[in-house]
């Protein structure tokens, strides 16, 4: 009596699975164009205020900027005559220290309070942290607009109207919540063991800060130092509002004053607002390898 013995299963091997489940890591037509969308939707504007940048005013009045493609000679007409004419015959320069100026401190300092507070609702247990923490988390919600008025009224009675520390300490109250929110949940995902080996062996909060959780939350303060920088270089209503126009007025407020009201200087805007895109780009491509880690540090805890 002879038994055929069955042929042994061999087990799926990896590309045998993705072929069954499907292959995720392929993206279909669909998201290829939803993608290239997105892309052109950022795009395009950023293509056309840099083509006009180059061109004059009476080219820029007399055609759009995507008439440049349609007759390529007029690429010949390109010039930096407005660049020339914004940094040399404007304040830009000026501006754009003090732009510098009120972007690093108001960067770095809520970096390094939202740090250490993030540290004690992460590791330390004191009474009410979770309530403290929802109610700092629920600040978000409130436009910095709606504290205008009692802000005003702190810093004249404070003489401090119309100075730089006055705009970092708004920027840095309104931008706490938010960097407390990011760095507390980054933190909640290090390893609790680390942190429990060092204070077996001694070590105390300040120095688990510094020497532990410090080194190992650089991707989070990265993506915040980019958040927060950008929205400090970029802002026009709080230096307008606290600072207004004269020598202590960053970029965004000397652009928006070279522009006459019947559409004088419109081609020193759009150069100007060029020129002053050159530090956020440099900031973010010095910082971008941070800034998904950063972000996604936190969101799924398991």
């Amino acid at each position: 009596m002879t038994t055929t013995a069955a042929p042994a299963k061999t087990p799926l091997n990896a590309n045998q699975k993705a072929g069954k489940e499907g292959n995720p890591g392929k993206a279909g037509w669909f998201t290829y164009a939803a993608l290239t969308l997105v892309v052109m939707l950022w795009v395009l504007p950023t293509l056309g205020i840099l083509l006009t940048s180059f061109r004059s005013r009476d080219d820029a009045a007399s055609s759009g900027w995507w008439d440049l493609f349609l007759k390529p000679s007029g690429f010949g007409d390109l010039s930096f005559d407005n660049y020339q004419k914004a940094v040399q015959g404007t304040n830009l320069g000026e501006g754009f220290v003090n732009s510098m100026a009120i972007a690093l401190p108001a960067t770095f300092i809520p970096i390094l309070v939202a740090a250490f507070a993030a540290y004690a609702f992460t590791f330390m247990k004191f009474p009410g942290r979770d309530i403290l923490f929802v109610v700092i988390v629920g600040m978000l919600v409130v436009p910095n607009f709606v504290s205008f008025v009692p802000v005003l009224r702190i810093y004249r009675d404070l003489g401090m109207g119309g100075t730089f520390p006055a705009v970092w300490l708004f920027h840095v109250g309104f931008g706490m919540s938010l960097a407390i929110f990011m760095i507390r949940n980054y933190m909640a995902t290090l390893p609790l063991t680390v942190i429990e080996s060092a204070k077996i062996d001694g070590a105390s909060h300040f120095q688990t800060f510094f020497r532990l959780v410090l080194p190992m939350s650089v991707p989070v303060l990265a993506s915040f130092a980019i958040f927060q920088f950008l929205w400090v270089w970029n802002d026009l209503l709080v230096a307008l509002v606290l600072l207004g126009p004269g020598d202590k007025a960053p970029m965004t407020v000397s652009i928006s004053q070279l522009l006459g009201q019947q559409g004088q200087n419109q081609e020193l805007v759009t150069a100007s607002g060029m020129f002053s895109m050159l530090v956020p780009i440099l900031v973010f491509l010095s910082l971008q390898r941070f800034f998904v880690r950063g972000l996604t540090a936190g969101a799924v805890k398991g």
